[in-house]
């Protein structure tokens, strides 16, 4: 695999003088910009003049990560030419399924969603699927369970490992107003893109961990339907946030992002973090990322500097080593004792939840540096600040929809 990274910020436009040669149908294009990109195309137009052939696949952030650096209103891009590893692109327009000014069928749509990327990537060599969608109007828990529904359970079926599954929800800088993922490598609203990775070689590693601390009294979830939540105690729960949060209630939904709500069951220590990214004064209902399930605990968090960056440097340590066993499994399986492992370039894609930012503030990339000290030696790490991230919490498991954890994907491929 090859792998160049660079990056186009006003004034001075792009980071490297001309394009690195690497266009092909084996290579993959991934962009990470800010929103406002999708008003002013020229730069993604030159990027996709430059790489007609290859996979484009990319989302609009909260702030945008270059190795340890935080820019902002900039396009950071990675260029992957893959040598054995065969590539595919699925897109789905949620809007093209059903009306989204229904919130009910808005569910339906990001339950087929799911379905529907998962029949475009399916395939018996697919081995990871790398995953971006709309993060306003995609229910990120009911699209996974239409993936999964077809990719984890064919996998299961045919007693083969598990399909890694990872990505992100697009952000809009803290507006709420409307985010994109590339389509043909240009923005579109109200959808979801993926990109399958096929073959053997390929190898994705995955760590996510938050560093959040739980606070205020327990509530029980009395009335929801998916990710909107109606009644915490049988009490408006708009009502409870606002009082909750004082004045920075005069901020939701920004605000919200301060303190997410975890969500449990009496008896479970795991805890489900949530995000709010809209609120109905009419129905004093809250909008959150993920499903709200009907008689689940429920309780406010709030984040400190150091718990945020110790979380972010778990995340890393646990990519790391996920990273190390399966290289030290390909030696094992493919190289005779004459033979050794070529050191191939590898790339992190940091997807860390926006609130996080916020809490950080100044000392935002403090938990970038965190993670890039604790991946291999020469990896470069690019990404973006999330409105939710995707990654199983453990190996083997289903991928699960995350909320304000640094979540780390490592990309490499074999080519000993």
């Amino acid at each position: 695999m090859k792998l160049e990274t660079f990056f186009w910020k006003k004034p001075t436009g792009w980071s490297v003088k001309s394009f690195p040669p690497l266009d092909s149908n084996q290579t993959l294009v991934i962009v990470f910009g800010a929103v406002q990109f999708q008003d002013y195309l020229d730069p993604l137009m030159t990027l996709k003049n430059a790489y007609p052939h290859s996979h484009f696949i990319g989302c609009s952030t909260a702030g945008e990560i270059f190795g340890s650096t935080l820019i902002e209103d900039s396009l950071t891009v990675s260029v992957l030419q893959f040598q054995t590893t065969s590539l595919k692109t699925a897109f789905c327009s949620l809007q093209a399924i059903t009306s989204l000014s229904n919130p009910f069928q808005r569910q339906e749509s990001s339950y087929q969603a799911g379905y529907l990327i998962a029949q475009q990537l399916s395939d018996p060599q697919l081995k990871a699927v790398f995953i971006l969608g709309d993060g306003l109007q995609l229910n990120g828990s009911e699209f996974l369970r239409g993936l999964n529904s077809i990719l984890y359970e064919s996998s299961v079926l045919n007693s083969s490992e598990p399909i890694v599954i990872v990505g992100g929800l697009a952000a809009d800088h803290h507006q709420f107003k409307r985010t994109w993922v590339l389509h043909e490598s240009l923005p579109q609203n109200s959808a979801v893109s993926a990109v399958g990775f096929y073959g053997d070689d390929i190898a994705i590693s995955y760590g996510s961990q938050g560093g959040w601390t739980i606070f205020g009294p327990e509530r029980k979830v009395t009335y929801s339907h998916h990710n909107i939540l109606y009644e915490l105690d049988h009490k408006p729960a708009l009502q409870l946030y606002q009082e909750y949060l004082g004045k920075y209630a005069r901020n939701l939904p920004t605000s919200g992002l301060f303190f997410p709500l975890a969500l449990g069951t009496p008896l479970a220590r795991k805890r489900t973090v949530r995000s709010l990214t809209a609120f109905n004064e009419d129905t004093k209902s809250l909008v959150f990322t993920g499903d709200i399930p009907m008689g689940s605990i429920a309780q406010l968090m709030r984040g400190n500097y150091e718990r945020l960056v110790n979380g972010a440097l778990a995340a890393a340590l646990i990519t790391r080593n996920s990273h190390q066993r399966k290289i030290g499994e390909w030696e094992q399986q493919k190289l005779t004792p004459s033979e050794t492992m070529k050191v191939e370039p590898t790339l992190a894609i940091a997807i860390s939840g926006s609130g996080r930012r916020l809490v950080l503030g100044e000392r935002t990339e403090e938990e970038l540096e965190a993670t890039l000290d604790e991946l291999p030696p020469g990896t470069q790490q690019m990404g973006f600040y999330s409105y939710g991230e995707l990654a199983p919490s453990g190996v083997a498991s289903l991928c699960e929809l995350h909320n304000q954890t640094m979540t780390l994907i490592t990309i490499r491929e074999n080519s000993s």
